[in-house]
């Protein structure tokens, strides 16, 4: 990566968290037994970072930030910035130093896990222990959607391709 941020650069940023935004509101899998979905947010958030390396952690804060608000889960806003920035930035870091699809997955887990914490976190002082508890299992099957979907991404995002090039 160059570090040199073009408007070809801020343009394909802007449409990549575009549809970080919209998979995460409007692509969703329902999971019955849980009585909630899974959405595929988080996969586009990684074929960001492998197209914008790090500055992939803005296209994802704000999509991602925007899609809370948008769904009425505005409480949720500033946390998922930050958590879903950091995600961004850390995929983006990998990916850059990373072409090994081993390493790109490891990262992937990481960010996931850094999303299931990041929010356990959150709801535990917005809504007590128990409650955060019994988010986990949603948010662990959250995390493993975006790995898979976003590990599919990887290999049709042309891997290794940056966009600030």
């Amino acid at each position: 990566m160059t570090g040199k941020l073009t408007v070809r650069s801020m343009a394909i940023g802007g449409a990549l968290g575009a549809l970080i935004f919209a998979a995460t509101c409007f692509l969703r899998i329902p999971i019955g037994w849980a009585h909630g979905y899974v959405n595929l947010g988080d996969g586009v958030i990684f074929a960001a970072a492998n197209l914008l390396g790090p500055i992939a952690s803005l296209c994802a804060a704000i999509g991602s930030c925007l899609a809370d608000v948008a769904s009425g889960y505005s409480i949720y806003a500033l946390p998922t910035f930050l958590i879903k920035g950091s995600m961004g930035y850390i995929a983006g870091r990998v990916f850059r130093s990373s072409a090994k699809l081993f390493s790109r997955a490891a990262a992937m887990v990481v960010c996931e896990l850094i999303m299931v914490a990041g929010y356990a976190m959150f709801e535990t002082a917005v809504y007590g222990w128990a409650a955060a508890a019994a988010a986990i299992p949603m948010n662990l099957l959250q995390g493993a959607a975006g790995v898979v979907f976003g590990t599919a991404l990887l290999k049709v995002a042309i891997p290794g391709v940056s966009m600030l090039e």
